[in-house]
């Protein structure tokens, strides 16, 4: 399939994208060996190929769910210039 300058430009419009008109016979011919390639593959007969592996069919090792810090809130907010029932408090930002 070739591509002229109308399709480019249409497809430029629709891809919200600014090219430039000496540089349109470039992308026409990027674009042309781009659908060549996928007709080329679409021409392939894979009746008998069986699908790949997908990543939603493996099984993820997980840790074991413990606690391996200690808690610690107290000296943070110890540190903190406010806090209030164990919130910090911020000054407002919004009004």
């Amino acid at each position: 399939m070739s591509l002229d300058k109308n399709d480019v430009e249409k497809i430029a419009h629709l891809a919200r994208l600014a090219i430039v008109d000496d540089d349109i016979p470039g992308y026409a011919k990027s674009l042309s060996n781009i659908l060549e390639l996928v007709e080329q593959m679409d021409a392939v007969d894979t009746e008998n190929v069986s699908p790949m592996a997908h990543p939603h069919d493996a099984h993820q090792r997980l840790r074991e769910d413990a606690v391996t810090e200690t808690d610690q809130r107290d000296h943070f907010q110890s540190i903190a210039p406010e806090v209030e029932d164990h919130l910090y408090l911020v000054p407002q930002v919004i009004e």
